[in-house]
């Protein structure tokens, strides 16, 4: 490779990050660039966990008067900062699905003009699509695609309510978040922002980009935990515009009174379900609590030069073995590199999982590798990028192997 060794360990010692490695529990040899998909443990989680699992033992019911309750909220004012948002207006609840179910129906229970379609976009993580086309059969509203690359503002007559990512799942594409909420708000019609893989990826500003509505998830860069709870973010002078659809009784305005009738939380808290796990609740406070000592803006300094080093290393070798590269330029970037092989390409991260270098899958042939700063040197990227470049050179991905799919990629 034309990057030398020295020059990547000159670029760890004068990291201001580098500390934070050492927060986080990841197995002797491995090469992690899967956070994107599934974020590594910190060390405080298993201490977090196993202090919930004694707080249970010891105090049994007593500890929803100790914590647990108010949980959502309280981690919901940990996850504010991250996302450019203010306490009291995110909430940590249930999933990304559900949270969306939530925030279609709330808006367009408030319309009262004939608005009647959800516009998804094309190319995005299907879920978001799915729970929209799904809303959609129940309330009698019109679902449509933003066509893939097709041009927004051409696609919003009608519209009540558009789901978009900031960070395209699949490319890594990132979208101007103030200047789409905008042209969104001038059409008459409101977004709901998809964080998925821009928190903990990059500074996020809702209240200053204009944003009134937000979903993400807590188990890729946040680091939470697999099947770590989601949040949902509501703008502090939108959050008294009726119910929304799934009001469970943790969302009522006093849930404890156990009245016959609904009546929804004055806050973020009607957005509630029901009950949550204490357990998982902990390991993501743990997270959280690191978090809060992270400098975003050298996060996303050291995301950039990562994806860059790492594509610096594979110079000449797309090219040559036929692998497109769909990493946008780092100004439109979120914290991942995007190649494609329709052909070899889940043969190739297969063979990559062997060696212990850990990207992700997606069809079709679609390898993404993500770029966690964390926990993550430029001596790692280094690294892995000399694996991937041994094992296309080498041929080693054909190897029989490699050809067989799990159940999960």
């Amino acid at each position: 490779m034309s990057v030398s060794l020295e020059r990547v360990r000159e670029l760890d010692r004068q990291d201001p990050l580098a500390d934070f490695k050492c927060r986080f529990a990841l197995p002797e040899g491995v090469l992690y660039l899967d956070g994107n998909s599934l974020g590594a443990q910190p060390t405080a989680a298993r201490q977090a966990v196993d202090g919930t699992l004694d707080q249970w033992r010891d105090e049994l019911i007593k500890g929803w008067n100790q914590g647990w309750f108010d949980a959502p909220e309280r981690l919901g004012d940990l996850m504010a900062p991250i996302i450019g948002a203010r306490d009291g207006e995110v909430v940590v609840t249930d999933n990304i699905t559900l949270n969306l179910f939530k925030l279609l129906g709330y808006i367009t229970g408030q319309r009262s003009d004939d608005r009647r379609t959800v516009l998804s976009e094309g190319g995005n993580f299907p879920t978001d699509g799915y729970i929209a086309q799904g809303f959609c059969r129940v309330s009698g509203h019109e679902h449509r695609f933003l066509p893939e690359g097709g041009e927004l503002a051409a696609h919003l007559d009608g519209v009540a309510v558009v789901v978009l990512s900031q960070v395209n799942y699949r490319t890594g594409r990132l979208r101007d978040m103030a200047a789409t909420t905008r042209l969104v708000h001038e059409h008459g019609a409101e977004v709901i922002w998809d964080l998925a893989h821009s928190a903990g990826a990059l500074p996020v500003d809702l209240n200053g980009c204009g944003a009134r509505y937000a979903v993400g998830c807590t188990y890729k860069y946040l680091n939470g935990g697999p099947g770590a709870p989601a949040f949902l973010y509501v703008h502090r002078d939108h959050q008294d515009g009726g119910w929304q659809p799934l009001s469970g009784w943790h969302g009522h305005a006093a849930p404890f009174a156990f009245e016959a009738d609904y009546a929804p939380a004055g806050d973020i808290t009607r957005f509630r379900t029901g009950t949550h796990s204490a357990l998982i609740y902990s390991a993501l406070e743990a997270s959280l609590s690191v978090w809060a000592e992270v400098d975003m803006q050298a996060l996303r300094d050291k995301s950039l030069a990562m994806s860059e080093l790492f594509r610096e290393c594979l110079a000449g070798i797309f090219a040559a073995h036929g692998i497109e590269d769909l990493t946008p330029p780092t100004e439109a970037r979120g914290s991942q590199v995007s190649l494609v092989d329709t052909e070899h390409g889940y043969a190739i991260v297969q063979a990559l999982i062997a060696r212990g270098v850990i990207g992700d899958y997606r069809e079709p042939g679609l390898m993404r590798f993500g770029f966690t700063p964390l926990y993550l040197s430029f001596e790692d990227v280094w690294r892995a990028a000399r694996h991937f470049r041994e094992v296309v050179e080498s041929g080693e991905y054909r190897e029989p192997r490699f050809q067989v799919r799990g159940a999960v990629t």
